[in-house]
């Protein structure tokens, strides 16, 4: 099973944690629009049951993901299954349709601005994003994927990862409960 070991921070100067990626080699690449559509469950509460659906669009390709219950308490952990669909808008409207027709119903969309990067920490590749986050502003992912045997290896490594960035509290909302709760 595979998981997403992540922690988000708010980042108020964005120059300087860039001059701090800089110094330790990483450049973020060019900036992609990501667009996520998110969907309610017909049967039960996703925000009860800490779980998301959602369709993303991000140059003009297209993914349909399902996160499960955060695991933790430190980092975000969680169970992510993610699918690439068909692309283009069409397909993406496609299966917003499937969906819908299954009973599922919209919930929200979330834009940002993604630029990633990446930063070696204990020996492990860190996949890391700068988001511009429409209504909210700017955060720094940091991310690993890993199986269960992973998992207590991966958060230490993202946790202390981001105590050497200084990056101050971890914001364990997703986007989509932050913008929910505006």
């Amino acid at each position: 099973m595979r998981y997403e070991v992540e922690q988000k921070h708010r980042v108020s100067d964005v120059p300087a944690f860039l001059r701090e990626l800089s110094a330790r080699g990483a450049e973020p690449g060019a900036a992609a629009e990501q667009v996520d559509r998110y969907f309610a469950h017909p049967c039960r509460d996703f925000a009860q049951t800490d779980e998301a659906l959602r369709i993303r669009r991000v140059a003009g390709r297209n993914f349909v993901t399902y996160k499960g219950p955060k695991l933790g308490s430190t980092t975000k952990t969680r169970r992510e299954i993610e699918l690439q669909l068909a692309s283009g808008e069409p397909a993406s409207e496609q299966f917003a349709t499937l969906l819908a027709a299954l009973g599922f119903a919209p919930v929200a969309i979330v834009r940002k601005r993604r630029r990633t990067f990446q930063l070696a920490s204990s020996g492990r590749d860190v996949e890391g994003a700068i988001d511009e986050v429409e209504g909210l502003g700017t955060f720094v992912e940091l991310e690993l994927l890993a199986n269960a045997e992973e998992l207590e290896s991966a958060q230490q490594t993202i946790a202390q990862l981001a105590a050497d960035l200084e990056l101050g509290p971890a914001e364990r909302r997703s986007y989509l409960e932050m913008l929910l709760e505006r």
